[in-house]
């Protein structure tokens, strides 16, 4: 039986949601449990009894807070992320689900679990609505600031693994974002990349930024800086025109006529830009399981950060993603 090692109490708004959300996820699905790590005396309390036979509770009395520095996870060992992580090395659990400081879950996952074979360094990868389409994955957004040809080409090789084996597409169209769609547009470690990218069957070319909500490309390799500021302003502008449709709805009765008869689009469009819909982002490169979730996370976006886990750990990604970097090598 897969065990989920869950961070209670690294979120914004404390162990409550988190707990909410785990409670939602076991009545959903069976053949899992968890391991909630946190102020036992507090987090026992939000879990019903019925459920404790598939609860494990783990105590630590420390909590890192989103102002702390990343680096003072490593140091602070009886933290719920620093112990959460600990079960997932020690193979007490399959994978670790953390909606708190994301820059320490990646550093301690990275470095207390360690990266597979052959990666130089782990990735945040992340989905993005498409229509009439499973969502595209793009990584890196946030993990790698600084990047090397060669490591936006491992990007490739990993998130390919993940749409294959998580996602179930099984010919994925992985595509290099840049300001042009041109081979001889991109910086120089773009087009560096794309040259050690065309060995690689998957990889249509060049890429912008309208391709990534279109459904013309199912994997998009950044790093993380440009990662990170694509998925903020895709936030933002999904925030701004709900926004702007409510604002606009109630100017006149005969559009408010229309968004009543619009409802169920209304609801489909909330539902394909929720964050809460995909729960968190996979740290793609480590040797096991990080699911990275929004601060801020409700109930139904820790449920579905916990499906996240349980989805990765049963696939072969990891050993997919080992087989692939030697196919590169060699």
């Amino acid at each position: 039986m897969i065990n989920i090692a869950i961070d209670a109490m690294g979120g914004d708004f404390g162990p409550q949601p988190i707990c909410e959300g785990t409670i939602k996820a076991l009545k959903e699905r069976g053949n899992f449990s968890v391991s909630l790590v946190g102020r036992v005396e507090e987090i026992r309390l939000l879990i019903p009894k019925s459920l404790h036979k598939r609860v494990t509770f783990v105590e630590a009395s420390d909590v890192l807070s989103m102002s702390d520095s990343a680096t003072d996870a490593l140091k602070r060992r009886d933290t719920s992320i620093y112990k959460a992580v600990e079960l997932v090395r020690n193979k007490e659990a399959d994978a670790v689900v953390s909606v708190g400081h994301s820059g320490a879950t990646m550093s301690l996952a990275t470095l207390r679990i360690g990266r597979l074979s052959g990666i130089l360094r782990p990735a945040i990868a992340t989905l993005m609505p498409r229509p009439h389409n499973r969502p595209s994955l793009v990584l890196d957004v946030g993990a790698n600031v600084d990047c090397k040809s060669e490591h936006l080409v491992q990007f490739a090789i990993m998130g390919e693994a993940y749409v294959k084996d998580v996602l179930g597409i099984e010919k994925p169209r992985v595509g290099l974002l840049s300001n042009g769609e041109e081979k001889s547009k991109g910086n120089e470690t773009t087009k560096c990349a794309y040259e050690k990218l065309q060995s690689l069957d998957s990889f249509i070319g060049n890429i912008e930024g309208n391709n990534i909500f279109d459904g013309s490309v199912d994997v998009i390799v950044c790093d993380g800086f440009v990662g990170n500021i694509l998925l903020k302003t895709s936030e933002g502008v999904a925030e701004s025109i709900t926004k702007i449709i409510k604002s606009n709805v109630r100017k006149s009765p005969i559009a408010i006529a229309g968004a009543l008869l619009m409802r169920r689009v209304f609801k489909s469009l909330k539902k394909q830009v929720d964050y809460a819909e995909y729960g968190g982002a996979p740290l793609l490169g480590i040797d096991g399981c990080a699911i990275i979730g929004h601060g801020k996370s409700n109930p139904k976006a820790v449920k579905n950060a916990i499906f996240q886990a349980i989805n990765f750990s049963n696939s072969n990604i990891n050993k997919d993603i080992v087989s692939e970097l030697s196919k590169m090598k060699a």
